[in-house]
């Protein structure tokens, strides 16, 4: 059995019984804000609208919009004061993305109540993160485990209790991802042990993974039983023998405990993890999947996907294929180890999700989907005729070729991420990125090209970053979203952390580290001097807002210094480098085993003789848009259709390009004589030219 008790605590919160109880914790003589109060004086407006708009936002209230919309319906604090003009960002988003903002705002305002009079570590995806993060000891976060229940905590240990009593665990399992989860996952954990101490708890997930992989402060275990690292299907099927009494400790799996009042890791399990092929389809049964929100918190068109409806997730492969990257976990499980799915395995699953929730839309959660496993899932979703609307996270490598990016437009790709970190070929190649400026620019043109919008992850205050190469960034940023390449962006400050090789060897990068002191809690994030770089506390909030015009396409011709406080140097980056960068030809002749695709129907053919009495024959080629004719010679006409029916997606025999080229050259069945003439002028010629816009591949 499963629960998200993070999406259950958050209606139970808002709702009217729920802000009825918020609204009570005021005492007569309390001093407010001025937002607060002014919250609180509209209580009776909020009460009366919270339930309307929570369904609004599960999509079940969708004619809630119009109200929303028009400016009377919800009452408004503080988060409306800088509303962006509405016409300017939401202009061809449609009235109910605008309402959901709006709505979104909203309910932030009554965070911001509730932050600021029942509970300061309150956070819509992030509870009590100051806490969790860069937390080497454990002190703190036992303190603050010790005080009194906020009516948030009490609602999350009710409806835990709810759990319990209707599931009757004997072991409980809890994911925490990110440090804005662990201090529930603890609150949790201690009410478990308060109340129902046979339980055993299991604690694991991305934060475990990387931050309490050399836990030893004994205390935490006054929350938990066990933590488990990495992949958890081997560990915890492991550990239930171990509890059933069928194997001893010291054969467990990757999994912390407490032995003899000290801190033990246990890893002397003989097996292996379960294959990737093995491990199932994730099963989303008992979770509320209709009940989670659909916010719009921000005006960027990627974290909107993010937040604005629920995503099946996927893994395409386990690992990264890349794994080379300086500011990245490479030496942890979850990068380090690759592993790829097929693409059959792939659509099996993603059919038997379609079945179990009815939702098409999917997130494909891969560090870096391989592109050769994206051409083959896609190929396999055409085929099946699967109807799905997927996005996820690449390296802007040159095998995305305009071919490959029409290709998984045509199976629903909708969106891809990618980092760009650093627009500088200098720090690429310190990060080894293995890309240059210049080809993100084609691969990012290939993609947008194609229908795909394209996220970038920006990067600044890499280790020796000067301030010319942080400004002829953005210059490259600038130029990217003006060309309209590029979509959506977000800009990073490097957080440099214990598992990347310049955590690992901080010198081999220029720089030192100075901190935090180990304290038998987590272990990732670390403080380090950059003798040699800029001061890069300076950049961020130029970066962001220059970043926020962009993405909205306006202040494009702006001097990059109007967005700093201090002098900066001129760029060095000649205006026109990117769109030079489009304008190099940088596609390769076909390899002879390249793959050639024909994704649309079949063309309908025709024969007829022209006024000279020569044999003709006309294609009508039709897709969803439009139909389009090409006349040819009979014969070649009549080769072709024969040619396209060969390498159709529907087939299962791959045909490539030297196929091609044999039977092209071979084709004296039809026309009486060898071939059609030479092979290399045709296929890059007209005829071949006018096919590949209308679904003709080359992978």
């Amino acid at each position: 059995m499963q629960c998200d008790l993070g999406l259950e605590t958050t209606l139970k919160l808002f709702s009217v019984d729920g802000l009825k109880k918020v609204f009570s914790v005021v005492e007569n003589e309390q001093e407010l804000s001025d937002n607060s109060y002014r919250i609180f004086s509209l209580q009776d407006e909020y009460l009366a609208t919270i339930t309307p708009v929570i369904t609004f936002l599960q999509n079940k209230n969708p004619t809630l919009a119009h109200s929303i919309c028009d400016g009377t319906y919800l009452p408004e604090a503080s988060r409306f004061d800088n509303l962006e003009d509405m016409e300017w960002a939401f202009g061809s988003m449609g009235i109910q993305d605008k309402a959901r903002h709006l709505a979104t705002l909203y309910l932030e305002d009554i965070g911001d109540f509730i932050k600021e009079v029942v509970d300061a570590n309150f956070g819509f995806s992030r509870y009590a993160e100051r806490l969790s993060s860069t937390a080497t000891h454990f002190a703190p976060i036992d303190e603050a485990l010790q005080q009194p229940n906020s009516i948030l905590m009490d609602f999350l240990v009710e409806l835990l209790q709810e759990k319990i009593q209707a599931f009757q665990p004997n072991i409980v399992g809890i994911s925490v991802p990110f440090p804005g989860n662990l201090f529930a996952a603890l609150k949790c954990g201690q009410f478990i042990k308060a109340n129902f101490p046979t339980i055993k708890i299991v604690l694991g997930g991305g934060y475990a993974n990387t931050e309490l992989r050399t836990v030893a402060d004994e205390r935490v275990f006054e929350y938990l039983d066990f933590i488990s690292l990495d992949d958890g299907e081997a560990p915890f099927q492991i550990l239930l023998e171990h509890l059933e009494g069928k194997r001893p400790i010291t054969e467990l799996k990757r999994i912390f405990t407490m032995q003899n009042g000290v801190v033990c890791k246990f890893d002397g399990a003989k097996e292996l993890d379960v294959p990737q092929r093995e491990t199932g389809t994730p099963d989303y049964s008992d979770l509320l999947l209709h009940d989670y929100l659909s916010v719009i918190e921000v005006v960027n068109p990627m974290h909107r996907l993010w937040s604005d409806g629920r995503w099946n997730k996927l893994t395409l492969a386990h690992g990264c294929y890349w794994g080379k990257c300086s500011f990245c976990d490479v030496t942890l499980d979850y990068i380090q180890r690759y592993e790829p799915l097929t693409a059959e395995i792939l659509c099996d699953r993603i059919e038997e999700i379609i079945a179990q929730t009815g939702q098409t839309g999917f997130h494909f959660v891969d560090e870096a989907a391989p592109p050769a496993l994206m051409r083959d899932l896609a190929i396999e979703i055409i085929k099946r005729k699967i109807t799905i609307t997927w996005w996820t996270n690449i390296r802007f490598e040159k095998s995305f070729s305009a071919d490959l990016c029409r290709l998984l437009k045509a199976s629903g790709c909708i969106a891809v991420s990618g980092g760009l970190e650093v627009a500088s070929d200098r720090l690429l190649e310190l990060m080894k990125k293995g890309v240059t400026v210049a080809q993100v620019a084609q691969v990012c043109d290939n993609f947008t090209k194609a229908g795909i919008m394209v996220h970038a992850y920006l990067m600044y205050g890499f280790p020796t970053q000067t301030t010319q190469e942080t400004i002829n960034s953005l210059e490259m940023v600038r130029q990217l979203f003006e060309l309209g390449i590029v979509q959506s962006g977000f800009w990073h400050r490097l957080a440099m952390t214990s598992h990347s090789p310049i955590g690992l060897e901080p010198h081999v990068y220029g720089v030192e580290k100075i901190g935090p002191d180990f304290g038998g809690f987590a272990d990732n994030d670390l403080w380090h001097n950059d003798p040699e770089g800029a001061n890069h506390d300076l950049f961020g909030e130029g970066l962001r807002k220059s970043l926020f015009n962009y993405m909205h396409g306006v202040c494009f011709e702006f001097p990059l210094q109007d967005w700093f406080d201090f002098d900066i140097p001129d760029t060095t980056i000649s205006p026109q480098f990117i769109e030079f960068a489009l304008e190099m030809n940088t596609d390769k002749q076909p390899r002879k085993h390249s793959r050639i695709l024909w994704i649309n129907p079949l063309p309908k053919v025709e024969f007829f003789q022209d006024e000279e009495g020569y044999d003709m024959a006309v294609l009508t080629f039709a897709n969803k848009k439009s139909s389009s004719e090409i006349v040819l010679d009979a014969d070649l006409g009549e080769w072709l259709v024969e040619i396209l029916a060969k390498a159709t997606v529907k087939t299962d025999t791959i045909y490539t390009f030297q196929t091609l080229k044999s039977d092209f050259e071979t084709a004296t069945e039809y026309s009486g004589q060898a071939g059609f003439g030479e092979f290399e002028a045709v296929f890059e010629g007209e005829l071949f030219e006018g096919l590949r816009e209308l679904g003709l591949l080359v992978l």
